[in-house]
């Protein structure tokens, strides 16, 4: 770990005004954000249905920050290279939607994006075992996926500590950097102990999107919440 730690954070559009969405990217990125994370569930592997590649396209142009592609579908393989055509830079997928991990994350690199894997509350933290040379990400759900507005679930900051863990041992044998991503319940009032537990990227919505004056009030709940991660 570096002395001074970078906190990356990424809003989810999840939570934001579909109507006004490209006013709403902008807006996060002029208040500061360093990625725009973007939530795809298919009503199979999740109980949602969101949004696709166009929604990906369309926003593509408003932002220059790296677009950040959450895949909660099942299975995974074919809206792979439609994510990647569609602007995404970042594509992270869920172990369990896929029938070949190795081969799904390999997809992912060599279609020129960053490669990840997500781990429900429940997804053992061995199935990384075998492709961290494959991996740039690692998120870690800190609620059950499918909806937005869900509460922290307090056993993600020791799961944290084990995957910082990982990646710090990989990282001093000489493999790549990879980042570690946090989502579900990040709030200006527990993102100090989860980034304390080793998280370096955190994803937020209902913290960010629920302030209700867009023309500022971004700027400030990202200011807040990079205070309340690094207190004293």
């Amino acid at each position: 770990m570096s002395s001074s730690p970078v906190l990356r954070l990424a809003p989810s559009i999840l939570s934001a005004d579909f109507a006004r969405l490209g006013e709403e990217v902008r807006a996060i990125e002029a208040a500061g954000c360093d990625l725009v994370h973007f939530d795809v569930m298919d009503n199979h592997y999740v109980p949602n249905l969101t949004i696709g590649p166009l929604v990906c396209e369309a926003i593509r142009p408003h932002v220059s920050i790296p677009i950040d592609v959450h895949l909660m579908v099942e299975p995974v393989d074919a809206i792979i290279p439609l994510f990647a055509k569609a602007g995404a830079n970042i594509i992270t997928f869920h172990p369990e939607a896929s029938k070949h991990v190795d081969r799904s994350l390999s997809m992912i690199r060599e279609l020129g994006c960053k490669a990840g894997l997500v781990l429900n509350p429940a997804t053992p933290v061995s199935v990384l075992d075998h492709v961290m040379d494959k991996l740039d990400m690692i998120l870690l759900m800190s609620v059950n996926p499918g909806f937005g507005g869900q509460k922290f679930i307090p056993s993600t900051l020791a799961k944290l500590r084990l995957v910082r863990a990982k990646i710090d041992a990989h990282v001093a044998a000489g493999g790549q950097p990879i980042w570690l991503e946090v989502d579900g319940g990040v709030k200006t009032d527990n993102i100090a102990e989860i980034v304390a537990a080793g998280a370096d990227t955190c994803v937020a919505g209902s913290a960010v999107f629920g302030v209700p004056d867009a023309g500022g009030g971004y700027k400030g709940v990202m200011q807040a919440l990079r205070r309340a991660a690094h207190p004293g």
